[in-house]
């Protein structure tokens, strides 16, 4: 008998199927045991009755999370019995059968209890937070986003690429992940904090629609509700403007909120557009929440910040550094009013705000030779320097580049806005905390002195006597598992 997801036994009434799935509840009346059954689909109540002696007798054995495989009859409940909170609560199901496939120590924490229990044990055991109904949904509607934007692009006519996860460093403002290259001694790939160059070259190779749903990395200090690695909606295309960006992303989130989110409702068609300077002289910021009634949870006011500075004074660096990335195409007319004056341009930028967040960012891009050398030179980069680092771009630039302009989304930021999430680590399947550590894990950790060898990497004096003051092993275990 083949398997029968627990959500489509509400039509087999009178019928024999077989549900496999968690015991989520146990109770006894009498000699009658009751247990709600937990599939991904649902729960059903199931009731074994002592004349179906065998798995009568078993049932007795049954705890929270054991799971199991149970044969029987569907019934109609009686009209008084119906559960109106669950799916299924209008039939129950008779145990004739039952096989315990593997039994479950009792959890650190009730699943779906009605105490939340803390983050960090959630952390440490997220399989059996992701059991509880509010985690799975949140994991579901992510993935119905995330589809629901590649149906839209593949239909638009874009190209999903694969971008390397292993490339050169990115000049886009945060610490970098470094990894060591073998086979190169003294040589490193970094983990890129977006695919913006490779974006843009894409455009240069004539791909003209690109999108890609992006993991990207950053090695930030801690700082609160972030992520060492994220997931962005990336989209790059060719011989565009910034109303041709912004449209498109707009009828996307339409599309989202409209038929993923139907509860919901939008404040204002079509996204108001506001500068830069009106939002900061209105709101004293650029993300400013425009919701007219900030309680309401079903409110989403969306609006378009565009026509940022192109550069700003760093108080730390002390000096101009790029407001977006060093890539952004300023505005021409300012860079002909102010020739010598670049604090006074603005940038063809744009970020779309939802409820006072940044949710997508980006921008018209560079793609004139000529341009992007007198950016680098505004940030401060000498020659010898912008060869190193940008020489390739420089290069491509010189075959042909088209106008091009992209935009990338927080996926994460947006999935926990959706879902009334206060924080993201709530709609990712395996988050790190606030400090980028994996509880779950138990990453970052140590590897053997064979592997630091192989990398050429020692560990430093500090290091060594902090970890021995800690009392901490700082050598991992190579035994080898597979050849």
């Amino acid at each position: 008998m083949a398997r029968t997801p627990i959500a489509e036994v509400v039509n087999k009434a009178g019928q024999q199927v077989e549900v496999i799935g968690w015991v989520h509840t146990r109770r006894d009346h009498g000699k009658i045991i009751f247990i709600d059954l937990r599939d991904r689909s649902g729960i059903l109540q199931v009731v074994f009755e002592p004349k179906f002696a065998q798995a009568h007798a078993l049932a007795n054995n049954l705890r929270s999370e054991f799971v199991i495989k149970i044969t029987g009859t569907i019934n109609k409940r009686p009209e008084k019995m119906i559960n109106a909170k669950i799916a299924t609560g209008t039939v129950e199901m008779t145990g004739e059968g039952l096989e315990i496939i593997n039994e479950a120590k009792t959890p650190p924490f009730e699943i779906d209890g009605a105490q939340e229990p803390g983050e960090e044990i959630r952390m440490k055991y997220r399989y059996l937070d992701l059991r509880r109904e509010r985690m799975k949904n949140n994991l579901l509607m992510r993935h119905r986003i995330i589809k629901m934007a590649r149906d839209y692009y593949d239909n638009l006519g874009f190209i999903e690429v694969e971008t390397p996860a292993l490339t050169k460093g990115t000049p886009e403002g945060a610490r970098e992940f470094i990894v060591p290259a073998r086979m190169w001694p003294g040589k490193f790939y970094v983990l890129p904090q977006s695919p913006q160059q490779f974006k843009q070259l894409l455009m240069v190779g004539g791909i003209e629609k690109y999108f890609q749903i992006a993991r990207c990395f950053r090695d930030e200090d801690t700082r609160g509700d972030r992520q060492a690695e994220f997931t962005q909606i990336d989209v790059e295309m060719s011989f565009i403007d910034e109303e041709d960006v912004m449209k498109m992303v707009e009828e996307l989130m339409i599309k989202i909120v409209t038929e993923l989110y139907p509860n919901k409702k939008i404040t204002t068609q079509p996204f108001p557009r506001l500068p830069y300077d009106e939002l900061m002289k209105k709101y004293h910021s650029d993300k400013a929440d425009l919701r007219k009634d900030k309680t309401d949870p079903n409110e989403l006011a969306f609006h378009w910040m565009v026509e940022p500075p192109a550069f700003k004074k760093s108080e730390t660096e002390k000096k101009l550094v790029a407001t977006h990335h060093p890539f952004t195409m300023p505005n021409l007319e300012d860079m002909k009013q102010y020739p010598d004056n670049p604090e006074m341009w603005r940038s063809r930028a744009y970020d779309l705000i939802l409820n006072g967040t940044e949710i997508w960012g980006g921008s018209i891009r560079i793609h004139l030779h000529d341009i992007q050398q007198k950016v680098f030179a505004i940030l401060g980069l000498t020659p010898e320097e912008v060869e190193n680092r940008f020489g390739h771009m420089l290069k491509a630039f010189e075959y042909g580049a088209p106008p091009h302009g992209g935009v990338a989304a927080g996926l994460d930021r947006i999935v926990s806005i959706l879902q009334n999430e206060p924080s993201i680590r709530d709609v990712i399947a395996f988050p790190k905390t606030g400090d980028s550590r994996d509880l779950l894990m138990d990453a970052p950790n140590i590897v053997s002195s064979k592997t630091l060898k192989e990398a050429n990497i020692r560990l430093s004096e500090e290091a060594i006597a902090a970890a021995k003051e800690k009392g901490e092993r700082l050598e991992g275990f190579d035994t080898a598992m597979a050849d």
